[in-house]
């Protein structure tokens, strides 16, 4: 099946052939035609198999009678509003509406937070008819009276599950108050969660339910494969990983935080190796400028926290590395989903510790693949992570007795004597415990108002005539051992002070 079997104009085609395009993805072939024929769809398919193009292209098509040349900003109402959930998202959407759009006089813009409003504010009052938005810069928008959605005919939801991950579901409930009850809405996913479908029933009519693959299925011309490896040794091998790699390929690197994103980027420079990192604290500037340094090919591996792992569209993209595992497992599928696109070839790699063992389990039952997993020479994993039990006891389950433990007292033999500290010497009952410390020696204690010399505090001054102290000194001479040089006593506590 080509395109021009699917209904679109001849202005689109023309757009689709200098794209390079021939024939429609799997997701086409199914959405096309039920989006021009105006239903409400809830779709699902691989991330990279073109869902974008497979909404983009009905949408424009049906927008065509709107296209007007005139430059009144009152004849460029804004018609479709497309909502995705990260700014690198609403670009890559936003790119691929200027690209099929380029023969019809349709005007579209991208809106997104994190750079200034007022070039978006000239923006939208000459007149738009297509927005690409984020939720929270949009409400921005609509607060400032900048942007009217009373005209709105298409509404799309774009990663409509991320958006439930970031939290945007009461942002989105608000935008839906704003927009015409009689309108078409379409909402795309990768993923679908049953949270997703409920979402679905309250904004869809009578949707039409488009899956051309398994749910939570990865592309199929992606590889996987695991490395066990302890977390300590985790940047050596990443590095060690880059460097046996093809020069002229290029790596996405997965983190969880924005401060191991920044710190592992440093570590991959300081070993000769180009890298950058993109994150949320980054401002709007700085990541565009790293995004394009990376398609470029100036940048070598990228390293990135989840908000790259949606929009993130890079070509002939060869393997995805993830130094980290995500927390959710849906997260895995959209992080390989970066490689392997269009039906080419990729590779999903993984670095694994023992602690992060429980996640693997939770991605391999939710893509229903086991991973094979390769132990690089040098870079071996902790002890216990093929050991069940200790990763159960790693999680805080109880541990089953060993088997010398269990076995009868007359195999197990004698205990062994431990140190000072051994917990295994056999303490005595208790009354044999309170005979030994009555027999035991006791150290000798002066009562607290008695002086290691004999002077009795409590006992009124007495002044001593300077021959019985003599005489007393003599007689303790002769009767203490001998000692280091004896300090002089004050002469209040019955010395004789310092001689001069």
């Amino acid at each position: 099946m080509s395109f021009s079997e699917l209904g679109l104009i001849p202005e689109i085609l023309q757009a689709v052939t200098d794209a390079g395009y021939t024939e429609p993805t799997p997701i086409q072939r199914q959405a096309i035609p039920v989006v021009l024929a105006g239903h409400d769809v809830m779709g699902g398919a691989q991330t990279g198999t073109g869902k974008t193009a497979g909404f983009t292209l009905p949408l424009l098509n049906r927008l065509a009678r709107h296209a007007s040349t005139s430059t009144s900003p009152a004849r460029h109402q804004v018609r479709a509003l497309i909502l995705a959930p990260t700014r690198e998202l609403a670009m890559q959407v936003y790119e691929s509406v200027k690209m099929y759009s380029k023969h019809l006089p349709l005007r579209s813009t991208c809106i997104y937070g994190g750079v200034d409003m007022n070039p978006q504010i000239q923006e939208l009052r000459r007149g738009i008819e297509i927005v690409v938005a984020t939720p929270g810069r949009l409400l921005d928008h609509v607060q400032q009276k900048t942007i009217a959605l009373g005209q709105v005919e298409f509404l799309i939801l774009d990663e409509a599950d991320r958006m439930l991950d970031m939290g945007f579901i009461p942002d989105i409930r608000r935008i839906l108050a704003l927009l015409p009850t009689n309108r078409q809405s379409l909402l795309f996913s990768a993923t679908f969660s049953d949270e997703i479908k409920k979402l679905a029933d309250q904004m869809l009519k009578n949707p039409q339910l488009i899956e051309v693959a398994r749910r939570n299925m990865v592309s199929e011309t992606i590889s996987h494969i695991v490395h066990p490896v302890s977390s300590g040794l985790k940047r050596n091998l990443l590095a060690h990983i880059v460097r046996h790699e093809d020069e002229a390929n290029q790596v996405l690197v997965f983190v969880d935080t924005k401060f191991a994103c920044s710190r592992l980027a440093h570590f991959l420079e300081r070993h000769g190796i180009s890298a950058d990192s993109i994150h949320g604290d980054k401002s709007q500037q700085a990541r565009t400028e790293t995004l394009e340094n990376f398609k470029s090919g100036k940048v070598r591996v990228l390293v990135a926290t989840d908000v790259a792992a949606r929009g993130l569209d890079i070509e002939d993209l060869p393997s995805v590395i993830n130094f980290e595992l995500p927390h959710t497992a849906e997260d895995y599928v959209h992080r390989i989903g970066r490689t392997g696109r269009a039906g080419k070839s990729g590779k999903a790699v993984s670095l694994v510790s023992s602690e992060e063992r429980h996640r693997l389990a939770d991605i391999q039952k939710l893509i229903k693949l086991e991973i094979k997993q390769e132990i690089v020479p040098g870079f071996d994993p902790e002890p216990d992570f093929f050991d069940s039990e200790g990763a159960r006891r790693k999680r805080g389950a109880p541990a089953s007795r060993s088997a010398a433990e269990s076995a009868p007292a007359s195999e197990r033999g004698p205990r062994p004597e431990r140190g000072p500290r051994g917990d295994a010497r056999e303490r005595p009952p208790r009354e044999s415990r309170g005979d030994s410390r009555e027999r035991s020696p006791q150290r000798s204690r002066h009562p607290s108002h008695i002086a290691a010399d004999g002077f009795d505090f409590s006992k009124p001054y007495e002044e001593r005539t300077p021959k019985a102290a003599a005489s007393d000194a003599a007689g303790t001479k002769e009767e203490a051992s001998p000692q280091k040089g004896q300090r002089p006593i004050a002469f209040l506590l019955g010395g004789l002070g310092r001689k001069h």
